[in-house]
């Protein structure tokens, strides 16, 4: 796979994976996620957020971001650092943490308190804010994503991941195959659902999967949301309309012990 430097660094091919260590990191994620969410993806962005161009929130001061760096390369776009530019982003945000401060991002659209209280013994791990720049969509920016995730998860010794993934659109009829083809793609056990918050709420099986045909449904799904299948996560119950990213969003929770153990010969096995 490569040399790790440290306990989240790691060397492949001409990009680097790290976590952010200074404002200046937090700043070139800020501008990536800027680049993709408001001027590639139609996001409204606020007024500070507009005069800064950067994607910010009261979240990103109690999180760590994990980066992926292309090595060497200077551009002057506000992605820019002194060991290359920021291509790849996300953002981690523990429970212990969340407690301490402003609590988790997905509390705005989906009702996670119950799913918490049910299962207190356990260590949960907010994801958010994933995006990877235009040209570095394919597998070795997302493996090194992943592989940084992992990491994360097995040093922390965290049980549970979970968050908001995004369908492009806030038309829920237009999204009506994929909705129901990610309800249908795994039954979620009592224990681990989770209901959308109804403000906003649509639900994924409004209208039944079309004969279409539905490995075309697969292969139109966004790659994070592939990859969170095939994870073996399970997705909340009902999506919701987030207007201000022109999003269609899904609560995904991915429980350790559901993770496909091929995967472990992969990113590395749980720590015992």
């Amino acid at each position: 796979m490569g040399h790790w430097d440290g306990m989240l660094a790691f060397q492949r091919n001409g990009l680097a994976l790290r976590m952010a260590a200074s404002a200046a990191d937090l700043h070139a994620a800020q501008r990536l996620r800027y680049q993709v969410f408001y001027e590639e993806c139609g996001a409204k962005p606020c007024e500070m957020n507009a005069s800064l161009r950067r994607d910010q929130d009261c979240f990103d001061d109690s999180c760590d971001h994990l980066l992926v760096i292309e090595q060497g390369r200077e551009v002057d776009d506000g992605t820019a650092l002194a060991d290359g530019r920021v291509i790849g982003t996300y953002r981690l945000l523990r429970q212990e943490v969340a407690v301490s401060n402003d609590g988790f991002y997905s509390h705005s659209e989906f009702d996670i308190a119950p799913l918490l209280a049910r299962h207190s013994e356990l260590r949960f791990l907010e994801l958010g804010r994933s995006c990877v720049a235009q040209g570095f969509r394919g597998k070795p920016v997302m493996e090194l994503l992943w592989q940084g995730i992992w990491n994360y998860v097995r040093i922390h010794r965290m049980d549970v991941m979970f968050g908001c993934a995004s369908l492009e659109g806030t038309n829920p009829e237009s999204l009506s195959n994929e909705l129901a083809f990610i309800a249908a793609s795994r039954p979620t056990p009592a224990e681990w659902r989770v209901a959308a918050l109804p403000d906003n709420r649509v639900a994924m099986g409004m209208l039944p999967l079309s004969t279409r045909d539905q490995r075309e449904v697969l292969r139109g799904l966004p790659t994070l949301v592939k990859a969170y299948m095939r994870l073996g996560c399970y997705f909340g119950d009902g999506a919701v309309i987030d207007r201000q990213f022109n999003t269609t969003d899904i609560l995904i929770v991915l429980p350790v012990s559901e993770i496909n153990p091929r995967y472990f010969s992969h990113y590395g096995a749980p720590v015992s």
